[in-house]
């Protein structure tokens, strides 16, 4: 089975959350590479490698820009790529967030491509723990040939 790639990404008010959930899975999340957003991935990257002692050295950690200086665009830009498989993304649903359009680009350009997403910890368990995350497990694609071949008129 091809070693499969989740994204983690949190707004400041969730970074909490999501580092206390990495740790919680940190056995799982070792069988995986992460991609993680700029603040989101240091803080992630400290707090498993403390935590793994030994074994840090088998994270596999890639961090991007910070979400509002184009972290969110690359994460998106990775996921048109297909080298994305699953994006949690804990928001803060009460704080306004000066990149909200980039926020919902990255979830747009994830339900394009039909990536299994968490926006709260209660569907990241689902997620992580499923019977499907173990397995050769590919989401379906929709067809875009007709949208690209279609004709524009100038």
């Amino acid at each position: 089975m091809q070693e499969k790639t989740i994204a983690l990404v949190a707004h400041d008010n969730r970074k909490k959350d999501l580092v206390e959930w990495s740790e919680f899975n940190v056995d799982i999340l070792l069988n995986y590479k992460l991609i993680c957003t700029g603040t989101t991935g240091i803080l992630i990257e400290t707090a498993l490698r403390a935590k793994l002692g030994e074994k840090k050295d088998q994270l596999k950690i890639t961090k991007l820009k910070s979400g509002p200086l184009g972290g969110d665009q690359q994460m998106g830009s990775l996921i048109a790529e297909g080298k994305i498989d699953y994006l949690i993304f804990l928001w803060d649903p009460m704080e306004p967030q000066p990149h909200d359009v980039d926020v919902k680009a990255l979830w747009r350009i994830a339900s394009v491509y039909n990536i299994p997403t968490a926006i709260n910890r209660s569907t990241a368990d689902f997620i992580i723990s499923s019977s499907l995350m173990s397995t050769d497990y590919k989401p379906l694609r929709k067809n875009f040939s007709e949208y690209l071949n279609r004709v524009v008129n100038l």
